[in-house]
């Protein structure tokens, strides 16, 4: 599956675009940047977020896509790492701010909900945190005129859904996968319940 095909698919799960697409789709280099390797470590082409921040993000991914017995969750993507590569690599500058912002602005709130920091708050808490964090972003992306800026809990997000589905983890334990898929069949037998598939 080719990058166009996973940000296709990431954006049908959602229901619409996704943020910074544009650059996801060009290879991933804003303006004034060399896009990175795929596969270079984070800390070769310099991080934009620290540990900590890294660690919130981990958790905040995987408040979104939790683990079930039938999948591991988004902390198993290592989803905290994707985030800061595709915010440093793939989002404008503008974008940038918005999200870097949104993350102190979710640790603020999570401080004056329930005083203490979003990673001490309980699994149950944190799921009430990002649902009304959900609901927020919702009504503002409803709302919001075309020049308006992204609500920052929208990109991460879309992040943890790209990220986890186009992992290694995600394909193939959360979604059916098939390496080398065979012949076209558009009549697959299909029971409700049953995992998409992450190849086509």
């Amino acid at each position: 599956m080719d990058r166009r095909d996973a940000l296709a698919r990431v954006a049908l799960l959602m229901g619409g675009t996704v943020i910074g697409a544009d650059f996801f789709l060009s290879g991933c280099s804003s303006p004034g940047k060399p896009a990175a390797a795929a596969d270079a470590p984070v800390a070769a082409t310099g991080p934009l977020l620290d540990v900590d921040q890294i660690r919130l993000l981990d958790e905040v991914g995987d408040t979104i896509l939790p683990t079930t017995a039938a999948s591991p969750g988004a902390k198993a993507a290592h989803i905290g790492r994707f985030m800061n590569v595709m915010v440093r690599d793939c989002y404008t500058p503008a974008d940038q701010n918005i999200f870097m912002d949104g993350m102190t602005k979710l640790s603020e709130a999570a401080n004056k909900q329930y005083s203490k920091s979003f990673l001490a708050c309980t699994p149950a808490e944190r799921t009430a945190f990002l649902t009304a964090l959900d609901k927020e972003q919702k009504a503002y992306t409803a709302n919001k005129k075309a020049d308006d800026p992204a609500h920052y809990f929208r990109m991460m997000k879309e992040l943890t859904l790209l990220g986890y589905f186009t992992s290694e983890v995600g394909a193939t334990q959360a979604l059916r996968y098939l390496p080398v898929p065979g012949r076209y069949d558009g009549n697959v037998p299909y029971k409700k319940g049953d995992k998409a598939w992450a190849t086509s």
